[in-house]
């Protein structure tokens, strides 16, 4: 067995030896095409037109084919966090006036919702704020229409029931989300939603506008005029 071994590792050092001389004067440039007309020529060509394909693409569509290559470090190169445990590692969320009113939507209407689905929500405020059908900040968009019957945007501000806190780690985590978004992280998730109802409700809009996603119980849409 051990002369066996040491055949095997005599022969797997050659292998690299000759591996590496073969290779040894390859250069990849994607700038000044190589002088010679071997494997230099045919490797730097290959790497042009990889080039040239690449530059084509979104860097959100680049992102989504390094993704299986990311380290669990880098998986958030858009700015967005996805997994509840990095949310959590993060220094306590501060912020704004409108950073409280996304965080309390996110939490009083998504904290029961996976993690997408609580960035999608605040997709969906912030879609509203860029829309001329809405107020023009966050906090006017979740109370548009708080305090008349049947006219409240987002439920939790006309249900009658205290917004009282009681889960901090859902808070924490709704207040990341809620930096993060407004910091300008992009918005892929909902394709522009303005709307959305839980699952076992019906609103007549929802016969009208398009469906773009759906995450959890929540079902998103988004408005044609």
């Amino acid at each position: 067995m051990m002369t066996a071994c040491r055949i095997c590792v005599a022969l797997c050092a050659a292998a690299v030896t000759l591996a590496t001389s073969a290779w040894a004067d390859v250069t990849v440039s994607t700038s000044n095409p190589p002088v010679d007309t071997g494997i230099g020529v045919r490797l730097g060509a290959l790497m042009g037109l990889e080039t040239s394909s690449l530059s084509g693409l979104s860097g959100d569509r680049l992102r989504r084919i390094g993704a299986p290559f990311i380290g669990p470090s880098e998986d958030a190169l858009d700015g967005r966090l996805m997994s509840g445990s990095d949310l959590d590692a993060l220094p306590e969320p501060r912020g704004d006036a409108q950073w409280r009113c996304m965080t309390e939507a996110i939490y009083f209407e998504a904290r029961g919702e996976t993690i997408e689905g609580q960035y999608a929500v605040a997709e969906v405020i912030l879609n509203r704020v860029d829309s001329a059908n809405y107020p023009d900040t966050v906090c006017g968009v979740i109370t548009q229409g708080t305090g008349r019957r049947y006219a409240c945007q987002f439920t939790y501000t006309c249900d009658g029931i205290p917004e009282v806190i009681t889960d901090q780690r859902a808070w924490n985590r709704a207040g990341q989300i809620a930096r993060i978004m407004l910091d300008d992280a992009p918005r892929p998730l909902t394709a522009g939603a303005t709307h959305y109802h839980a699952d076992w409700v019906n609103p007549h809009w929802a016969r009208v506008y398009p469906r773009t996603a759906t995450y959890g119980t929540h079902i998103f849409y988004r408005q044609q005029y």
